[in-house]
């Protein structure tokens, strides 16, 4: 079986994250990491392979050509190969134009497949999965926390506030998964040494289906608005009292 894994760099959070004032797009200068939410997606994969005794782990993403030096960390979990769709033409793509270059990368490698991480650590738009799945014209689970694989479908289940939702699908097909599902492992020092050698292809705009079609320009930033009243207590014994008082003089009970 082939596992695609779809994969973000974003600024390392480690070196804090600010917004450029001349784009007022987030600074991605510094230095990239693979977002967190990625890890999972690619433990997942990893462990859908061991389990399986065969089959390739392909991590793919989308940025600038630096952006290779953070997918190496997947390949140092493991995973086989990596593809970075690489192009000034797709710079400011949305979440649509991201989605088309990414399915058209997942296209030519027509995986068994698709895992995401549920959302991104910068952007946390967790919809990226599903416009990729569109365009791929696949079904798509979210919020898996329990994956299973086996005779041509897989069953994903996911909690929510009413209990477990059980869901089927067959293969392929396009799964976000959550932070529960496992434990990323730690990179060894043999496999970060090894990922230098595995598979790194880059691909162009023109490659995944040519330029964006969609994109966003910031026209501007405002400052968030000040906080409202508030009142700092120090318990001596009657700070329950003085806030039924002040809900009461807000009207709020």
């Amino acid at each position: 079986m082939k596992v695609a894994v779809c994969v973000k760099a974003v600024p390392d959070a480690a070196g804090g994250r600010r917004l450029d004032p001349a784009t007022k797009r987030l600074d991605r200068s510094g230095e990239l990491a693979i977002s967190d939410f990625d890890t999972y997606a690619v433990e997942e994969a990893l462990k859908l392979r061991e389990a399986a005794g065969e089959g390739e782990v392909v991590v793919v993403s989308m940025g600038p050509d630096r952006a290779m030096d953070a997918l190496r960390k997947a390949l140092a979990m493991g995973a086989d190969r990596a593809v970075l769709v690489t192009d000034s033409a797709l710079e400011g793509a949305d979440a649509l134009g991201t989605a088309r270059a990414l399915a058209g990368a997942l296209e030519k490698e027509g995986a068994d497949l698709v895992l995401f991480g549920q959302q991104s650590a910068d952007g946390l738009g967790a919809c990226l999965w599903a416009a990729v799945a569109d365009r791929l014209r696949l079904p798509v689970v979210s919020q898996v926390s329990e994956l299973t694989v086996g005779d041509g479908s897989l069953t994903g289940k996911r909690q929510t506030e009413f209990g477990y939702d059980t869901i089927r699908a067959p293969l392929p097909a396009v799964v976000a998964v959550s932070d529960a599902i496992n434990t990323p492992r730690y990179p060894s020092l043999k496999g970060i040494m090894g990922a230098k050698k595995k598979p790194q292809e880059t691909l162009t705009a023109d490659d995944v289906g040519g330029a964006a079609e969609s994109g966003t320009s910031v026209v501007e930033l405002s400052p968030p608005p000040p906080r409202g009243e508030a009142r700092k207590l120090e318990d001596d014994g009657s700070a329950a009292e003085a806030i039924v008082e002040f809900l009461v003089e807000k009207r709020l009970v």
